[in-house]
């Protein structure tokens, strides 16, 4: 009997010490989706550029009038250089939205959906020598107000 008992307190030690550091780490994960959406708010490409992998892959599939489809990439110097010029903080605070959801964590590895005012952003975000950065991102424009969706 306290073997079992004692078995049982090491088992949940152990799942208690396992689960803060998934708090943790989730925490960092979702500090490195804000550093990205603040960054381009604010106009600080600082922070930005402190959210990705220099090897970072944006894109998005966009249709023409004939229904074809291509992707558009950006890399993490074009966003960088993209939040240097601004175009973020003509958004006002008021209207600024940046809600993180972790949609998964394995090891070094997460899948977060970031939602902007104009965008979502589903983000591949990997721990790479120990800091937690954004590696791809698969994005797409909310539909107007007003406008049908397709």
């Amino acid at each position: 009997m306290i073997r079992t008992i004692s078995a049982a307190v090491a088992i949940f030690a152990v799942i208690t010490v396992a689960s803060g550091q998934t708090d943790a780490e989730k925490d960092l994960i979702k500090r490195t989706a804000l550093n990205y959406a603040e960054g381009w708010y604010e106009g600080n490409a600082d922070k930005m550029e402190s959210s990705l992998s220099p090897d970072l892959a944006k894109r998005i599939a966009r249709s023409n009038a004939q229904n074809q489809t291509r992707l558009d990439n950006m890399t993490a110097m074009a966003l960088v250089q993209g939040t240097r010029l601004g175009v973020g903080k003509q958004t006002t605070a008021s209207e600024q939205q940046k809600d993180v959801t972790i949609l998964d964590v394995l090891g070094g590895a997460a899948t977060v959906k970031l939602e902007m005012r104009d965008w979502v952003d589903y983000m591949h975000i990997a721990k790479i020598n120990g800091k937690w950065l954004i590696v791809n991102v698969l994005w797409e424009m909310k539909p107007r107000k007003g406008a049908k969706s397709q």
